[in-house]
């Protein structure tokens, strides 16, 4: 998918800070800036890197105790930063949607799943309980989830994992969102049922003309999937490159992480270990 010139997001200079033992903050997100056009972004580094961070303060959905601050955080002509809490209500879901981690812990347990799709379109859309079950029951047809009819009316502890995300990511587009951010989204997963949403992803975003950001810790599959891919350390971006270009990314970190994969047919003695440098953090 070609990269549109039309851009719907501006991150400048974006910090997330968390309170400290000592009455200070500890800052987790440091400095990140990009931009988002329809187009599918990569953002990729180890556990702690400050990937998932970045995007829930795109959502606002950063802790309460947390400090969001940032030069510029607009989607579409919007202040996110000044934005009221309906109007973030408004956007989150409607405009701005996103595919969290493990949905055993992000679908409701007390509610369908049927349930949960109709909520989340009647809460953007003015249309009737028929016509919200409608378009529940195609949502989920849209994400290859066989016998839709019946996985409606079934609650979230009575479906696979593999299900379970994909009634999600239903969940999660049936408001037509301009911009998907998908943290994880295959992490639970098995690799078959991995390439399955995979490719939901990839036929709905191009599709609908989505912008969408794919947070991961996968490099190949960032590498196959994304069109531009930031890498992040210690809370900051430390190398921007296109995907299929990866390979030839070269801050020492990336390339630390490229060499930690493994390669079918060769055998790595010792095992590789990646190196951090102090001022990576600074």
């Amino acid at each position: 998918m070609s990269a549109s010139t039309e851009t719907m997001l501006v991150v400048d200079d974006l910090r997330v800070a968390f309170p400290n033992r000592d009455g200070g903050f500890n800052e987790v997100v440091r400095g990140v800036s990009f931009t988002l056009g329809r187009e599918r972004l990569g953002i990729v580094g180890e556990s702690g890197s400050g990937k998932s961070q970045t995007g829930r303060a795109i959502l606002g959905l950063t802790a309460p105790e947390g400090r969001v601050t940032a030069k510029q955080l607009s989607f579409k002509g919007t202040d996110l930063l000044l934005a009221s809490a309906q109007e973030r209500r408004d956007l989150r879901g409607g405009r701005i949607a996103m595919v969290l981690q493990d949905p055993k812990y992000s679908l409701n347990p007390v509610m369908s799943i049927g349930a949960q799709i109709v909520e989340t379109l009647r809460a953007h859309s003015k249309v009737s309980a028929a016509q919200a079950k409608q378009q529940a029951l195609a949502a989920l047809e849209a994400v290859q989830i066989d016998q839709p009819e019946r996985v409606f009316k079934l609650y979230p502890h009575e479906v696979s994992g593999g299900m379970g995300q994909r009634a999600m990511i239903a969940m999660m587009l049936i408001a037509k969102p301009d911009l998907l951010i998908a943290d994880e989204p295959t992490s639970a997963l098995d690799v078959t049922v991995q390439l399955e949403v995979l490719r939901i992803l990839d036929d709905l975003v191009r599709e609908r003309g989505m912008g969408l950001i794919l947070i991961s810790h996968d490099l190949k599959l960032v590498a196959s999937f994304c069109d531009r891919v930031l890498v992040m350390y210690a809370g900051r971006v430390v190398e921007e490159v296109q995907a299929a270009r990866l390979h030839e990314a070269t801050h020492a970190y990336t390339q630390g992480l490229l060499n930690c994969l493994p390669r079918l047919g060769s055998t790595t003695r010792p095992l590789p270990v990646l190196e951090r440098r102090p001022e990576w953090a600074a």
